[in-house]
């Protein structure tokens, strides 16, 4: 097949990693460490392992110390047990020839005490995100977080840094910092949540401090060309106040131009899924993808519900210089053959995406083809 005209299933240079194609398997949460060590276990790395024709696998989002944990039966990178269970997964998709990076993260505010041994959830300041968190009883509002001290921040970009030492350890191929909705860094970056007269609160300066503190403590690590971040400038409809203002526009201006100097593996970017019309951020309506790459000059990957076309245009376009899919990839762990084969892809079961079993988890097909 020609792939001239479909450039999502060209192989692809990132520093010095070789993808297979642009294919990128966003991370999805998937509630299937169903222990009270939050370990991987065995079914994971099977999940895993049936995705690898990915050019690039992103880890379902995990967390880099116990307190930030938001979500149950969600696997962490903080303790030796996680670490040696990350191991079987990231052996089996390197055995199929895949790549996979860990994405760290921390949900700060959106913690419930149910969650952290009754001890109350740390955010940027004492404000109730009005957000929701998936506790053993189900989902329940959260509550006043502690505001986090100066040391708090401090420990916390340690553990971070820790966690991508961790994840190191566990055979990962390079790891994302996990900023969208929902979680600690965008609370930081919110002048709803953010209520700080510190260093890290007031000024776009102040409230993306924490950003740059935990890329330079992971880059220490890594090296800058197996670090990404990932960012929802513009997720209007999520639940809570951490929601885009008259400053999202010139904080993430701000942001890009200060991540020039990384030259990270790339900057993930999830689109908008509503009309941005009548909102702090109507003038990204129109051409959106575009707006970011004129003021980045690195890496991009995109993310915004794509089917096959609408990522070979993006690609096109120069807009983007990878494409991640999330929801396709639950039901069609071959996503990349449908795609160079033209074949339908399945629709998966929402009823088992947390479910923590194996229906609905490694138990779609592949849909087979011939040459």
């Amino acid at each position: 097949m020609d792939n001239r005209s479909q450039p999502l299933l060209e192989a692809y240079i990132a520093g010095d990693m070789k993808l297979k194609n642009r294919v990128v398997m966003a991370s999805l949460t998937r509630g299937r460490a169903v222990n009270p060590g939050l370990v991987p276990i065995a079914l994971m790395a099977e999940y895993y392992a049936q995705r690898a024709s990915a050019g690039l696998i992103l880890s379902e989002g995990t967390w880099v110390n116990p307190q930030s944990v938001g979500f149950i039966n969600v696997p962490g990178i903080y303790t030796p047990e996680q670490v040696e269970g990350w191991k079987t997964v990231t052996r089996a998709v390197h055995d199929k020839g895949g790549l996979i990076f860990s994405q760290l993260g921390h949900i700060g505010a959106g913690a419930h005490p149910d969650l952290q041994n009754g001890e109350l959830p740390v955010g940027p300041s004492a404000v109730n995100i009005q957000s929701q968190s998936f506790t053993p009883e189900g989902f329940k509002d959260t509550v006043v977080p502690r505001e986090m001290t100066v040391a708090d921040i401090h420990r916390t970009v340690q553990d971070y840094k820790q966690a991508a030492r961790n994840a190191k350890d566990a055979g990962f191929d390079g790891i994302e910092i996990h900023a969208i909705a929902g979680m600690l860094i965008p609370q930081f970056l919110s002048t709803a949540a953010n209520r700080r007269t510190d260093a890290y609160g007031g000024s776009i300066e102040n409230r993306s401090r924490i950003v740059f503190e935990i890329l330079d403590a992971v880059t220490e690590v890594w090296g800058a060309g197996r670090v990404a971040i990932k960012f929802s400038p513009v997720m209007i409809s999520s639940v809570g106040i951490v929601k885009p203002d008259e400053e999202t526009i010139p904080l993430f201006k701000y942001i890009l131009s200060a991540l020039e100097r990384y030259q990270l593996a790339f900057v993930h970017i999830v689109g908008p899924a509503e009309d941005l019309s009548g909102t702090p951020v109507e003038e990204l309506q129109e051409n959106y993808f575009a707006h970011f790459r004129n003021h980045y000059r690195g890496r991009i990957m995109a993310n915004l519900g794509f089917s096959k076309e609408s990522a070979d245009a993006i690609l096109k376009a120069g807009y983007a210089d990878l494409v991640s899919f999330g929801e396709p990839f639950i039901a069609n762990p071959d996503l990349v053959e449908r795609f160079t084969h033209n074949l339908p892809l399945s629709a998966s079961d929402r009823d088992t995406y947390y479910s923590g079993g194996k229906d609905g988890y490694t138990t779609y097909p592949e849909a087979g083809f011939s040459e």
